[in-house]
């Protein structure tokens, strides 16, 4: 069954970095398209990134586009979210998902953005 484990997450400062991993398995990786959802206290999913198969289309939000940037290792079935310049608004819950809604989503891992 499809697996997505998220990993990388903690506490970083304003202006710092992080990057965010996710092994999938139990399907054909690069195959998918895949993306990385957010979900702030109480607020709804929300979209982050998308990348394509081979890597080349990348799309991003537009409160993170030039300091997020979404990757992947095919040969490795691993994405990745690099995180640049965070701020308090980028603090929640992110998961690693098949698809742009978030419904087929790993379990998550939490970033915190505090000085």
């Amino acid at each position: 069954q499809v697996q997505l484990v998220e990993s990388g997450g903690g506490l970083v400062q304003p202006g710092g970095s992080l990057r965010l991993s996710c092994a999938a398995s139990g399907f054909t990786f690069s195959s998918s398209w895949m993306y990385w959802v957010r979900q702030a206290p109480g607020k709804g999913l929300e979209w982050v990134s998308s990348i394509s198969t081979t890597g080349i289309m990348k799309s991003y939000e537009d409160s993170v586009k030039g300091r997020f940037t979404i990757s992947r290792d095919n040969a490795e079935n691993t994405l990745y979210l690099q995180m640049n310049s965070p701020t308090s608004e980028d603090a929640a819950m992110y998961y690693c998902a098949k698809d742009k809604r978030g419904d087929a989503r790993g379990q998550g891992t939490q970033v915190t953005v505090s000085a």
